[in-house]
């Protein structure tokens, strides 16, 4: 009795054994690719699938969407600028059977080749264009990855540059050209700000020119003005036409002011004539009479 309570266990863990390895489950987002005696079959679920025990073999693929990071890559640039660049990537599996037949690993494959691709485009790209243009970049980055991906199976939705890490150096020499930049700008909108000024400030002048009343009002509001501010300063407007007329020694109304008279000199006191003198005549000059000296003996 006891033999046959030992044969009959050994039978039920060996149907046991036997209605596992046919009986398998696929989930809604899985696929299982069937082989049958290393031939393959096809994908086949979701749900309960029979499989014929040690002739069948079923490997299962996950159709959901993979997010892969990308390791962080170093980049020289076209213009020969060394970057630190990190990615992500999104792929599902669209055809089963050549993720599986085509491909060992299909998820590491394809993160080799993303990494591979982004030093290839990072590396044909100036530093400007990768910082302004990601979106296209990132684009050529998709593109370039599913074809090199589509005979594996795989679809690769979106490839995203996550974080461009530069040198010290390069950050400062950024900055500066930045700031000069918005200097740059800066100075050209106060010029067109001043063009503009200038312009309206003629066309004003063109209008007040046309009436001699305007400018009078245009003096009283800019005393009105001055005073609201409370200030002790006194102005009195005077037009610039009556203030050279002035200094140029013509009246307002136009005729010549009457010429100044010069200014009188004082006339020298005269002295009363002197009778003349004759005269006098000159005395002659006696010198002393020099005799010889006397030779000694």
């Amino acid at each position: 009795m006891e033999g046959l309570g030992i044969v009959i266990a050994i039978i039920v863990i060996f149907l046991l054994i036997i209605l596992f390895s046919a009986v398998k489950v696929v989930q809604e987002y899985e696929r299982g690719v069937v082989f049958r005696l290393g031939r393959l079959l096809g994908p086949r679920g979701p749900g309960l699938i029979l499989l014929i025990p040690f002739i069948e073999r079923m490997t299962k693929v996950d159709l959901r969407t993979v997010t892969m990071d990308v390791p962080a890559q170093e980049v020289i640039t076209r213009d020969n600028v060394t970057v630190r660049v990190n990615a992500v990537a999104y792929f599902r599996v669209l055809d089963p059977n050549a993720a599986v037949v085509n491909i060992a690993d299909y998820i590491r494959a394809t993160s080799q080749i993303a990494q591979t691709t982004l030093r290839s485009v990072l590396g044909q790209s100036m530093l400007d264009e990768l910082l302004s243009e990601r979106e296209k970049i990132n684009e050529e980055l998709a593109t370039i990855i599913d074809q090199q991906t589509e005979p594996w199976g795989i679809k690769v939705s979106i490839v995203e540059v996550k974080d461009v890490e530069l040198p010290q150096s390069m950050q400062r020499a950024m900055a500066r050209q930045a700031e000069a930049e918005r200097d740059k700008r800066a100075k050209i909108i106060n010029a067109e700000g001043e063009l503009l000024a200038s312009q309206q400030l003629f066309e004003a002048a063109e209008v007040l020119a046309g009436s001699p009343l305007s400018i009078q009002l245009r003096y009283l509001q800019t005393l009105i003005d001055i005073g609201a501010e409370n200030s002790t300063t006194v102005v009195f407007p005077v037009p610039v036409d009556m203030l050279s007329s002035l200094l140029n020694g013509v009246t307002p109304n136009g005729s010549h002011a009457p010429a100044s008279p010069p200014p009188s000199r004082p006339t020298p006191l005269t002295t009363p004539p002197q009778p003349s003198r004759s005269p006098e005549p000159e005395k002659p000059r006696t010198e002393p009479r020099q005799f010889p000296k006397p030779e000694p003996t």
